[in-house]
Formats: structure tokens, sequence, C-alpha cells
């Protein structure tokens, strides 16, 4: 592969290096966003490699302005899994155990104290494997449609609920976000043997990091990782911007592939200690959508026959659910609390829905992926 030239790095008993990897498929407009974000890191990293992978834009070129190094993939047909596989075959012998490699996507932006956090994190825990951050949505763009800056608000919403429960769980998390996350080299290089001595899914049968079979790599190799005995975390300090999905189709697409790929993710390790919460949490889904259902074909059914009435049962169903709204978005003060209790996003939230239910229904069908 036409790379960086490699490094060695620090020796035995050196100071711990950070180095980054910034997988970019043509991200001209976004990719100097998220360089600047890592200069203005209080622990500033060793290392930035941008991971240009088929990219036909100027990427690389303002990559290599900006004092990145540059690793281009070759032949990559796996996406960004393929593409932090060819780097990390690489880099990975030539960096100590304790070193440690932060992946960030291209269209995120880190708050300043992202990497301090997280090395403070590992270094408290010799058990962690890796430890990810919390998000928030990026703003829509000057000029953005309304129906953008609606779609931008909700994505923005949820993240929020998302960032309040992992607080809430002092920072115990499930997965670690495929948008920014730290992780010790050496558990890496446990993940790769892994894969080898079949302890783990071998993947596309290159043994690399990421298994590149997946519709979530970074949702398998949490997997992994909790699978070799390592613990997840994503502590308070690591928080950052991400990219929000500016269209109904391209969220459709981006929650279908993430639902059905954790359903698949469940079925590939099976039931384990490990995965037990993993499959509640699916379970837990699947049920949502059916009692959502029956409310919906209640109302209806009461609506076109004229026999509405008020029933204390879904009376009480609608008052959680307005608590729920109005609690979980804490965060965002008030204001926007109140808002929520309106059950404005209601379009919203069946929407997910709507997606999770496609996704369990392809997985059973085992429908062709796209992504």
């Amino acid at each position: 592969m036409r790379m960086f030239r490699g490094q060695s790095s620090s020796g035995a008993g050196s100071e711990r290096r950070l180095v980054v990897l910034v997988p970019a498929h043509n991200e001209e407009d976004g990719i100097l966003l998220a360089l600047e974000g890592l200069r203005a890191q209080t622990r500033a990293p060793d290392r930035v490699i941008v991971v240009a992978d088929n990219c036909v834009d100027d990427t690389a070129q303002i990559a290599r302005d900006w004092g990145a190094e540059v690793a281009m993939t070759v032949d990559n047909r796996n996406r960004k899994a393929g593409a932090l596989n060819q780097v990390l075959a690489t880099l990975l012998p030539f960096l100590n155990d304790e070193d440690v490699i932060l992946v960030q996507d291209a269209d995120s932006f880190l708050d300043g104290g992202f990497i301090q956090g997280g090395l403070a994190a590992l270094d408290d825990d010799p058990g962690l494997g890796a430890v990810g951050g919390t998000f928030r949505g990026q703003p829509a763009a000057p000029g953005a449609s309304r129906l953008e800056r609606c779609l931008t608000h909700l994505q923005d919403n949820e993240y929020a609920r998302y960032a309040r429960d992992v607080r809430r769980l002092k920072g115990r998390c499930l997965v670690v976000t495929g948008t920014a996350a730290m992780f010790r080299v050496g558990t890496l290089k446990a993940v790769a043997r892994g894969r080898l001595d079949g302890r783990l899914p071998p993947g596309d049968g290159r043994c690399g990091v990421y298994d590149t079979s997946v519709l979530t790599e970074d949702n398998e190799l949490s997997f992994a990782i909790l699978t070799l005995g390592y613990t997840l975390r994503a502590p308070r300090d690591m928080k950052l911007v991400t990219e929000v999905m500016p269209t109904p189709r391209e969220l459709w697409n981006q929650r279908l592939r993430w639902k059905r790929g954790a359903v698949e993710n469940c079925f590939q390790y099976g039931f384990t200690r490990v995965t037990a919460s993993y499959w509640g949490r699916q379970g837990f889904g699947a049920l949502g959508i059916v009692v959502t259902a029956v409310y919906l074909a209640s109302i209806g059914y009461a609506l076109g026959t004229q026999t509405f009435s008020l029933q204390p049962f879904w009376v009480g169903v609608t008052l959680i659910f307005v608590l729920e709204r109005f609690v979980t978005l804490h965060d965002k003060g008030w204001r926007a609390q109140l808002a929520a209790a309106s059950l404005y996003e209601m379009p919203y939230d069946l929407f997910l829905q709507a997606a999770q239910a496609k996704a369990y229904a392809d997985a059973w069908l085992q429908k062709e992926r796209r992504w």
C-alpha cells in the first residue's frame, strides 16, 4: 500500500505515543475542520495519519498541506474497515502495547479535552480496552432547508438523550462509537490474534483488527473487545460534534444499516454472558415496536368506528411517554423539555421504529445488504 514512511514508535520504557487515524473518503469539505480539532487538543497527538480511501477529490492534498501524514489505500473494496485494516497492518508492529490509537471519522470535530480525557481514563483503569465519546449533532449550515434544520434538531435531541444515559451509567457503555474512539495498541493486537486463534469471528478471513464482513464494524469490534475480557467506557470529558444526516433517505439508510448490523452482530456472537445485555436491548426494541403498533391501531380503530373513549391503560402509557420525553432532554434546558413533552418528536420516533422493524425483517429474511 502507498502510505506514510514507516516510523518506529518509542522503545520499551519510553513515553506512550498517541497516533490518530482519520479514515476519509472524499472528505475535502470537512477534513480541515476535523484536523483543526486535533490541533486544538490540550494533549496533542504524536502523529496524525489521514487514511485517504479511494479518494478522487483533494482530501489527501488538504491533509498534507495541514501537516498530516497520508496513507493511500490500494484496491480497498471494504470501505472504512478495510482501509483501517490496511494501515493497522503496517502500523501496529512499530507500536508498543501501551501506545494508544485514536480512530476518528473525518466528519467529526473533537472538543479540546477529548484526548486528555481518554488517556486519563485509560490510565485509571488497566482493564479498559477502549474508550469512546458522546456527541452532539453538527448545526445545520446557513441556508439549509427547513426540513434539513428539522432533521438536524431531532438527531441532536437523540444524541443528547444518549449522552445523558451514558452519564447516568457513570460512563458505562455497550459500544464505543465509531465517530471517535481510543484503543490501547495491546487491545488491537489481541483482537487480531483472537481472530487468528478462533476466539473471535474471523471476519473476512484475513484476520485483521476490523471485521470487513459486517455492516457495523465498530459494534462488532466492541463485541470482540468485551469477549476478550476488556471493558469499555465513554468518559464524561470525551465529547465531540459529528455530522447528521441531512435528508430522510440518508437517515433511513444510516439507521437501517446500524440496526440491522447490531442484530446480525448478536447472531454472529451468539448468546453469551457478554452479549446478554445486547440481546436484551433487541428484545426491548422489538417489544416497543409491538406496543407502538397496538397503541396506534387502537386509536385508529376507535376513531374509525367513532367509539373513541379514554382508556386508563393507554392514558397511562401516554403519560409515561410524555414524562420520558421531558426528563431525558434535561441537558438541553427546560424550554426544550417542555417542547418535547408535547410529543412533537413522535413522527421521528415512529420513523426510527420503522427502520428498526425493517432491519429485523431484512435480517430474518437474509435480504441483500446495502451500505
